[in-house]
């Protein structure tokens, strides 16, 4: 009976050691903007689609608790902004961040060596602050750049700005204005409450208090239904904040297919897509999610 007993217990002792491990869901995560959230549900469905079970944490919070709980490993994946690593890693004024290709690689290369996480593809389309005038404005007065923007006020243009007061009194205008040679006064600046980008958008829909020009970021899904025309940043004035999947080395060591999974998604995104996009979910009401397994399904990436 002893033997019996041994026997049985190294046939199950061999039996387990033969099991392969479960392996951990990949926790899923963004902020709470609607564009963060609709691209962290796009990989999460990838990620299901290619047998990856997922945890769905989207909407966590703002960039400083999101990357707080990658950092301690309470989420394994999210989309964060190239230029915010430059405060992350307190080299805000190198210029590299005006470059997209530049900014990722230092973000990249900053991230890895400190904290082991590793930046997969980026987007070509930034999310930075810029100027957006009203089309009919634009196409009087051949405005296409900021340049052509400068020229503009500083020849008498009848410009009034709606913008936050961070955007005001931070540096933002003031850089945008010895870059491209202008001067606002206080009498063709609107400072709103607040200052959320729909409400600057808003206001120059609906011309109000003669407003013709928005602050807005730069994916704004508000951009083409307003009728508005973002003016080219061609001095490379401000940060590029181009979205990318940041992902934990260890989770991607568990799973190494999910580079090569969100490759192609990151690489069909431009400024025009992730703006209608975003318009789906921020004008129209559709859910993240929704939009998400829509826009995978055009791709052929998802079925």
């Amino acid at each position: 009976m002893a033997n019996i007993l041994k026997s049985l217990c190294v046939a199950a002792a061999l039996a387990l050691g033969a099991s392969p491990q479960l392996q951990a869901a990949v926790v899923v995560s963004s902020k709470l903007s609607s564009e963060s959230a609709m691209i962290g549900q796009m990989i999460r469905l990838l990620l299901n689609a290619d047998g990856i079970a997922t945890v769905d944490r989207m909407t966590l919070g703002a960039t400083p608790v999101v990357r707080k709980a990658l950092l301690t490993g309470e989420i394994d994946i999210y989309v964060e902004y190239t230029g915010n690593a430059g405060f992350f890693f307190n080299v805000a004024s190198d210029p590299a961040w005006k470059d997209l290709q530049k900014g990722y690689e230092l973000g990249a290369r900053l991230d890895y060596a400190a904290n082991r996480i590793v930046w997969l593809t980026p987007a070509n389309a930034s999310n930075s602050w810029a100027l957006a005038v009203r089309r009919d404005v634009a196409s009087a007065n051949k405005l296409n750049t900021m340049t052509d923007f400068g020229r503009w006020v500083s020849g008498g243009g009848k410009v009034v700005l709606a913008c936050s007061a961070e955007f005001a009194n931070a540096g933002t205008l003031r850089s945008l204005e010895k870059t491209y040679g202008f001067r606002m006064q206080s009498d063709q600046l609107i400072v709103l409450a607040g200052g959320e980008t729909s409400a600057t958008i808003g206001a120059a829909a609906a011309r109000t208090n003669g407003t013709n020009t928005a602050m807005v970021y730069g994916t704004d899904g508000g951009i083409e239904v307003a009728q508005l025309q973002i003016l080219e940043d061609d001095r490379n004035d401000q940060p590029i904040y181009a979205p990318v999947p940041i992902i934990r080395e260890a989770a991607l060591k568990a799973n190494p297919q999910i580079a090569q999974l969100v490759k192609p998604l990151m690489e069909s995104f431009r400024r025009e897509t992730l703006q209608q996009l975003n318009a789906r979910v921020q004008i129209d009401g559709e859910s993240a999610q929704a939009v998400a397994e829509d826009y995978l399904k055009s791709l052929g990436l998802l079925k």
